[in-house]
């Protein structure tokens, strides 16, 4: 039993350090087996070794010689960032946006289609053709497609089932598993603003905030919540549904079964339900007439900005967090928006719970869910294909 111990040991630890290698040449490549050993604290001659592995397993490669620093120029090494490639999903009420990505998150290839009927079987057949596409697209590679990713706007279990996404009309759908029976590929199911969360954390606008909050405001309102690093998903994955959080309490009904929702007050829908000129059909053709000085599209968005404000208050005190950021197809109305949420702020949120937080637009525009599914998928490739080659070798 103590071999058996001491060899299993031996196997974390080997495992655990090729990890520690690998996500050096990851974050910092071109880079020399020396440096990674002065980084990461292991001897040389380990280095060596698993640099050898990584090599042979087609993630990394050599690239030329660095600077010396007194001796032979060193190898430089480099990380194969197109091994493999990821599909990811935005699925929207009215379109479905998708991305072809390698594993640095970089998107090689992109389609939006527009959605004109949400039942799950059209909705389906549609998502399948999307991801045929971007499969067919996919340059040729070691290890292919390594997993594909759905975003979605709805209240999403930790087996990847959409249980609710009032939105689209949908309840009880087996997504992941249906997914996964057609493809035969790792699936991520994720809701939308919690893969934007991600995505802004990994690649965008919060990668330098511990403790953030992505309001997705499209056809409703989603919340992706990133507390202390991590991803704050509550007990069975159900948190984040703040734009079902009561802001009226006799107020309008919604969809969720609640009145007075925050979403029925500060989404597009409310934008585009309250415009009483028939040319505003969508949140773009308010933009593009606020920005020509039409006043009734700078009302409207405007009363939308206070009404967001209203949410994000309650955010600021509820979480404390160090930065706001606003996504999804409201970043397109940005510059109007924002000064109504940040007076609506200063006017009602306690100061201490003001001063350090800082609120902007998503910088990811609308990837910022596809590129956060994406990373999901990345990292989870490389968590089970270094697990499965562990137990090859």
């Amino acid at each position: 039993m103590k071999i058996v111990s001491q060899t299993w040991n031996q196997h974390v630890v080997k495992k655990e350090n090729k990890t520690l290698v690998l996500d050096q040449i990851r974050e910092h490549a071109p880079i020399s087996r020396a440096s990674i050993a002065q980084q990461t604290g292991l001897n040389k001659g380990t280095v060596s070794s698993l640099v050898s592995e990584l090599m042979n397993e087609k993630l990394i490669s050599e690239s030329g010689t660095g600077q010396s620093s007194g001796g032979r120029r060193p190898v430089m090494l480099l990380f194969n960032q197109q091994a493999g490639f990821t599909i990811s999903i935005d699925l929207g009420v009215k379109n479905i946006l998708g991305v072809l990505c390698d594993l640095k998150g970089n998107i090689l290839e992109g389609k939006k289609i527009i959605l004109e009927d949400n039942q799950v079987e059209i909705v389906l057949e549609r998502l399948y053709g999307l991801i045929n596409e971007l499969i067919a697209a996919a340059p040729d590679a070691p290890y292919g497609i390594v997993g594909i990713g759905i975003g979605v706007p709805g209240v999403i279990s930790n087996e990847g089932e959409v249980l609710l996404a009032p939105n689209l009309d949908w309840k009880n759908v087996q997504l992941k598993e249906i997914l996964a029976d057609k493809y035969q590929l790792p699936i991520v199911v994720e809701n939308e603003a919690n893969a934007g969360a991600i995505g802004e954390k990994t690649y965008g606008a919060g990668q330098k905030s511990n403790d953030l909050v992505y309001v997705s405001v499209g056809t409703g309102i989603g919340v992706g919540l990133i507390l202390d690093g991590e991803l704050y998903k509550g007990i069975r994955g159900f948190s984040g549904e703040l734009g079902h959080m009561t802001i009226e309490r006799d107020g309008l009904k919604c969809r969720c079964g609640n009145t007075g929702c925050w979403e029925l007050y500060a989404s597009e829908n409310a934008l585009l339900s309250k415009a009483k000129t028939d040319q505003f059909k969508s949140i773009h053709t308010i933009v593009k007439a606020a920005e020509k000085n039409d006043k009734e599209a700078i009302s409207l968005l405007n009363d939308m900005g206070k009404y967001l404000g209203i949410g994000i208050t309650n955010i600021l005190h509820i979480f404390n967090p160090e930065q706001v950021i606003l996504g999804n197809a409201m970043i397109e109305a940005e510059k109007f928006v924002l000064p109504a949420i940040l007076e609506y702020i200063d006017a009602h949120t306690i100061g201490f719970n003001r001063d350090d937080v800082k609120i902007s637009g998503a910088m990811l525009k609308e990837y910022s869910t596809v590129l956060g599914i994406a990373s999901v998928n990345i990292e989870l490739f490389f968590k089970e294909n270094q697990a499965t080659l562990e137990l090859l070798s």
